[in-house]
């Protein structure tokens, strides 16, 4: 039974293999005929090697459901050519071809969420919903809901238009005016409106401003999770982000205080706040303390600029409403002091930031390997530095001996040119005693004789 189950999960795994098709440079050329979702990889990439087995099982659902999806990958090395025509700049790089276009997938690498992306993009950018029920239904899948009540008009042309850049975050219906809930009151027709936390807001060209720049902004709820992905995509949409940093491990009296303020400016705020906050909670720091290259304490608020990489933290701890409303007003008016940030100074220490926490990360997985990966280049750095100096004492050694000198010999020469130079001295002395007896009696001075008779004898 056992061997039975193995074949058969073989069997299995060889069919979703088969639903997965490798391309190649042709693809170019026939990929319009087709809705294609395409995963360019690398041979060499750990995370390709990740996501092949997903992959198999996304082209593998998306067959057994009949989507129109068809599911493929591509060596973006082979074929570099295509990758870079379809602005490939990274592996692995998911995207959904849909005639002209090309959409990139930046949503979680699950088989699910890749499936749901697939299915929303290669759908009409606008469905439209034909009954009560069907709007009913569809509110409770979806968080946020974007909506167009009304016929054919400029608004609705823009609004396709839109929707058919920003499909890739979120989906867009359209219905007519009777099928709302009659709790849903629309003070003019057509609108766009946005159903979400339990409520609904409708887009207003005057005080909200451009169309796809209101739906980028309310594409999230007020108040949501945060966490490493999450945060990316909040960056998108222009929003500063203001989180309470807590630890569900550990929870506390004035982290359930924190997240509780947060949601309440979030929600009862929200014409003051909305247009410039993003509002949520991020369980335990070490995201933040890696984005911030310090350490925020547990449980705090901190506020994220994510556009530039600045962040604001409280002067002092936060106890009440008042309190953390006045400090949101001063990140607002430019009074609360920024911290971070993207000059060079702050890049700087990133790279030095990064470089630590990749040697701190290895050493703590495994020493040996740290050992090895940075001991061994600082070995044979330290050898090429002890060569380096060595072999030039050797030079100037063998340049001396090539010239004819030792220290030795240098030395010896020193003490024969000064032997050389005595004895000169000495013979110079001698030769002029000699040239002095050597002189004729006619040069010499004579002296009168001396004899026992002589008065001039002295």
């Amino acid at each position: 039974m056992a061997l039975l189950g193995a074949a058969f999960s073989s069997l299995l795994f060889s069919s979703a293999v088969a639903l997965v098709q490798d391309l190649d440079d042709t693809f170019k050329d026939s990929r319009m005929e087709d809705v294609w979702l395409v995963d360019f990889y690398a041979p060499w990439c750990g995370y390709c090697k990740k996501l092949e087995p997903i992959w198999q099982e996304v082209g593998a659902e998306l067959t057994r459901s009949q989507s129109p999806v068809r599911v493929g990958k591509m060596d973006g090395t082979a074929y570099s050519g295509v990758a870079s025509e379809f602005g490939v700049r990274g592996y692995p790089t998911i995207k959904l071809l849909k005639g002209e276009l090309a959409y990139n997938y930046k949503g979680p690498r699950t088989k699910d969420d890749i499936i749901e992306f697939a299915n929303r993009v290669a759908g009409p950018a606008v469905r439209s919903l034909p009954s009560r029920q069907m709007f009913e239904h569809v509110l409770k899948r979806h968080s946020v809901l974007f909506l167009y009540v009304g016929g054919e008009s400029p608004l609705k042309e823009k609004y396709t238009e839109v929707a058919s850049e920003l499909i890739v975050y979120t989906y867009f219906f359209s219905a007519s005016e009777d099928v709302l809930p009659e709790s849903v009151a629309l003070h003019e027709l057509p609108s766009v409106v946005v159903f979400k936390d339990g409520t609904y807001f409708t887009y207003d060209e005057y005080e909200d401003g451009s169309l796809s720049s209101w739906v980028n902004r309310e594409r999230f709820q007020s108040y949501l999770p945060i966490d490493g992905f999450t945060l990316y995509e909040l960056g998108e949409t222009g929003k500063l982000v203001a989180i309470a940093v807590t630890d569900e491990r550990d929870p506390t009296e004035r982290s359930s205080r924190l997240k509780g303020l947060i949601q309440r400016v979030a929600t009862e705020h929200r014409d003051q706040f909305n247009r410039d906050f993003q509002f949520g909670h991020m369980e335990g720091n070490d995201y933040i303390n890696s984005l911030i290259m310090g350490e925020v304490s547990v449980p705090s608020i901190i506020i994220l600029n994510t556009s530039n990489e600045q962040y604001f933290v409280p002067s002092e701890p936060v106890e009440d409403l008042e309190q953390l409303l006045r400090f949101f007003s001063s990140v607002l008016d430019g009074s609360a002091p920024a911290f971070g940030g993207d000059g060079i100074f702050q890049r700087i220490k990133r790279v030095a930031y990064d470089a630590r926490s990749t040697i701190m990360s290895v050493f703590r997985s495994s020493p040996l390997l740290g050992c090895f990966l940075f001991g061994l280049p600082l070995g044979v750095i330290s050898l090429m530095c002890y060569g380096i100096c060595t072999a030039e004492s050797d030079d100037d050694t063998e340049l001396m001996k090539r010239d004819g000198f030792t220290d030795e010999e240098e030395e010896e020469g020193e003490e024969e040119e000064q032997q050389r130079l005595t004895a000169g001295a000495e013979g110079e002395e001698d030769e002029d005693a000699e040239k002095i007896e050597q002189k004729s009696p006619t040069e010499k001075k004579s002296f009168p004789k001396c004899t026992p008779n002589s008065k001039s004898c002295f």
